[in-house]
Formats: C-alpha cells, structure tokens, sequence
C-alpha cells in the first residue's frame, strides 16, 4: 500500500526545473532548425528555381493545362517581382539587378504589369523590334515569319466536356531560334490575327502564345482590339516592363493533365516529362 502511495506521489510530482529547461531549449533548437529551413527554401525559390503550373490553353502544344514547370530565376536577373509567396507587393524599389534581355523565343514567366497575374509567354518581340499580324502572319521589323503547315486537329477545350475545336499546327521559325516551334491557329482572320504596327519601346518586350486564338498576350492590353475597355481580369500585359520579367521555363518536370482520348480528338503525347522546354 505504501508503494504504490508513493508512486501516485511521484508521478504527481512537479517536473524538475531541469527538464522544463530540456523541453526549451529543444523547442528552441526545432525553431531554429525550421527558421534556417525556411530561408534556404525562400533563397531557393527567389534566387535560383521557381516552381510553376500551366492554368490555360495559351502555351498549346508546347506546354499543356496541368503541366508543372521549373524556371530559372538567374536566366534574367532579379527584381520584387522575383520575389514568391506574395512578397513582391512590398514596397520595395522597381528595377531589375544582373538584368540580362531574354532571347527571341524563349519561353519567359513574367507578371502581368495590367493586373499582376503571373503569366506564360514566348518572347517575340524586343526593345525596338517591330511587331505586326496581317491575316495572321507574323512579320517582325517587315519580315514575314516563315510556317509550315503540319496538319489539321480536334481537341476538347479544358474545363468542358462539349466544346470541340478545330485549329491548324505550324511550325514556326523565329529569327535567331535554333530550331522551330509549333504554333496553332484556328483562323487566319480573327480580330487578333490583324494588328497595326506594335514598336517595341526600350526596357520592354512583347509576348505571344503559341494557341494564337486562345492567348491573351501582348496584343491586348486594357482594351480589346476595337478599343473596348475589358474586365481586369482579361486584361491583356501589353509591352512588359524588364523588371517584369520572374524567370525561363527551363524544364517540365510532371504534368497532371487528364485528355479525353476519344477518336478523332488530339492529346498531349505520353511521356513528356521530365524534358527540358
């Protein structure tokens, strides 16, 4: 009886200011070690790679709905807007640090000066380039862009199982490129597809999709091509600011997109990722 008196009373017993001491000092310890963590992954994620997933139709073929990609934040240098997690909108200067101007072509992540989405692009145009769409060809500084048809195609439209359409694939040559893109388009004659003249100006640059109809890029910007305002949301980036720019889409490391296979309706090919963009 008088034992187990005695282990009640033990166990009831406050515990020593050693151990309370022991459980501190590991908590501070964990705090410290999940402190370290935190900025080697923010380092990470300003300064080398970033992480990103493709939310549109825009990029088709060359990047899909679902895909998730991996971009070089030292490509072009750094500015706030290099900054994740929301940080770019402290005040913190405008400018970009190690700036260096993307190359024609290039697959480019950059936020929308408009209305601060992030956004998805091929470099097309240059600080003093001119750019120009007549019946949907593409001539930069008076050249015509040379394509080559590769063939007509189905596809259901994301996010709807009704929705069919029909587009045309191209191989496109953009001066200086190493090798052609494709590019879709589904008429030669929609709205975006006859442009005036867009003179790149200094410090910026100007973007297109390769789904040419489904892109809202640097051909819009608070207007529609008639001169209508539009909502922000569909606001389109117009010239993008250098220090706009967040990074290159280098490498498409897995993809969650799911296609209808169904007969006579084109899906992304399998096996695409991991693969350098």
């Amino acid at each position: 009886m008088s034992g187990t008196r005695s282990q009640t009373q033990a166990a009831m017993a406050p515990s020593s200011p050693e151990t309370g001491k022991s459980l501190l000092a590991r908590l501070i310890e964990e705090i410290r070690f999940f402190t370290k963590l935190a900025i080697v992954m923010l380092a990470l994620l300003t300064f080398v790679w970033g992480h990103y997933k493709i939310p549109s139709e825009s990029m088709q073929p060359t990047l899909e709905v679902g895909d998730h990609l991996y971009v070089s934040k030292f490509a072009y240098g750094y500015s706030r807007h290099s900054l994740p997690l929301g940080l770019h909108n402290l005040p913190l200067p405008d400018g970009k640090f190690l700036s260096r101007l993307p190359k024609r072509g290039d697959i480019v992540v950059f936020r929308n000066p408009n209305n601060g989405v992030v956004m998805i692009k091929r470099a097309i145009g240059l600080p003093g380039d001119e750019v120009q769409l007549l019946s949907g060809r593409l001539y930069i500084n008076g050249a015509l862009i040379p394509r080559e048809p590769r063939g007509d195609l189905m596809y259901r439209m994301n996010g709807t199982f009704r929705d069919v359409i029909g587009s045309s694939e191209y191989d496109e040559y953009l001066p200086g490129d190493d090798a052609p893109h494709r590019i879709w388009e589904r008429t030669d004659m929609s709205e975006v597809d006859n442009t005036s003249v867009y003179v790149v100006p200094q410090g910026h640059l100007f973007f297109m999709g390769d789904n040419r109809e489904r892109s809202t890029d640097s051909r819009l910007s608070r207007t529609d091509m008639r001169g209508n305002p539009l909502r922000a949301k569909d606001f389109g980036p117009g010239f993008v600011p250098l220090d706009h720019v967040i990074g290159r889409a280098d490498i498409l490391m897995f993809t969650l997109n799911r296609c209808d296979r169904s007969e006579g309706l084109r899906c992304p090919e399998r096996g695409r990722a991991p693969s350098r963009l």
